[in-house]
Order: structure tokens, then sequence, then C-alpha cells
């Protein structure tokens, strides 16, 4: 069973927590931690681009010189690619990128990087985030106390102080249990936690 020191807000241990096996200690899927990643990306794309291809372009109806006698190229129309406002080639049309993962695959690709990182010993643990002000110096120094930098500070309850606090700290992102993902595991380098958002999640997806 995976063990972590539990931090207070000032860095020093306070206990020691077992985390569930099911969660933060099953065997690493790359395959699907990829697939969550492309998938998550894709999913974020708009596709609405768009461009007229030459039967959209406005125009363009009448030939612009006989076919032959006059010394140019041939040409049937001014709204041809090769012209000047004329239409594009393989012109973009708009589309859905959505890629899905069915409801297992995602919650083993989460426990699989949830794993990577308590493997990796940047899953920190602490014990509550207690802030009673709005202020981004203390949580840059609670960051500092337990040694992260670039973190996902994952709460179990909302705390407006915390999320307003952390906003203009660079590199660091505040989520809820519920919205935590595995793109964002990946790209932090250190996960942040409260104890609370420990049980949450080990009632969630145990």
């Amino acid at each position: 069973m995976a063990t972590v020191s539990v931090l207070n807000m000032e860095g020093k241990e306070v206990e020691k927590l077992d985390l569930n096996d099911s969660i933060f200690d099953v065997e690493i899927n790359e395959h699907l931690v990829h697939l969550a990643v492309v998938s998550q990306l894709a999913n974020n794309r708009q596709g609405t681009q768009k461009a007229k291809t030459r039967s959209e372009v406005r125009g363009g109806g009448r030939k612009p010189w006989r076919q032959k006698g006059t010394g140019h190229a041939r040409q049937g129309s001014i709204r041809a690619p090769q012209w000047t406002g004329g239409g594009v080639v393989f012109a973009p049309t708009p589309r859905d990128y959505t890629k899905t993962l069915n409801k297992k695959e995602r919650r083993l690709a989460l426990k699989s990087a949830l794993t990577s990182r308590v493997q990796a010993d940047k899953f920190i643990v602490v014990d509550e985030f207690k802030f009673d002000e709005i202020k981004t110096k203390n949580v840059k120094a609670m960051l500092d106390n337990v040694g992260a930098k670039k973190a996902l500070v994952v709460m179990g309850d909302k705390n407006d102080n915390l999320i307003l606090s952390a906003k203009n700290i660079p590199g660091v992102k505040t989520a809820l249990t519920n919205t935590i993902n595995v793109y964002d595991i990946l790209k932090y380098d250190t996960v942040v936690v409260s104890k609370e958002a420990v049980a949450n999640i080990e009632e969630v997806y145990a």
C-alpha cells in the first residue's frame, strides 16, 4: 500500500496517510493516458474554420475571354483558385473533432496519471488549505513550503480565497476533485491535494 506524508501549510509532516491501491497504485496504462490527453485536446477545438471553394465565391459565372486566339492562357472563371479573389482549392469546412473514451477507459487513464505522480514523489498531501484572505503571497509561501512550483492544487471543497489568490501565480492551477483530468495532472509537475480531496477521490474512483 502506498503511503505518503501529510504536511501542514508550513511544510512540516503531521501524519502518514495510506492511499488506496486501486487508485494510486495501479499498473500504468500509457496507451490509455495518451488517448485521454488526445481526446481532451481534440474536444477543446472549436472546429469552426471555414473558407470558400470556387463554387461558393460570388461571381465568375462568365468566361473572362474566348478560349482561343487571345494569347492568354485559357480560363473558364475569374473565381478559379489561381485568380486573386478566387476560391480556395481544398478549403477547410466546419467539423467536429470530438473523440470519446468510455467511462471505464477514462477512469483507468486518470488512475494511471495519479499513480505516475505518486510513484515520482510528485503527489503532495496537505492537511488543509486554510486562507483567511485573498493574498497571492500566502499561497506562494505555502507552495514554497511544501516544495511545489508548477503545481495543480486540488481542493475538496471550493475555496474562493485559494482560487483567487492562486490566479496570479504562473504555472499554478486550482481544481476541484470533480474537475481534475489526465492532461492537467501530467502538465503540472506536482499535484498538491488536501487530505479532504484525497478522501473525495477515493470515494468516487475506488
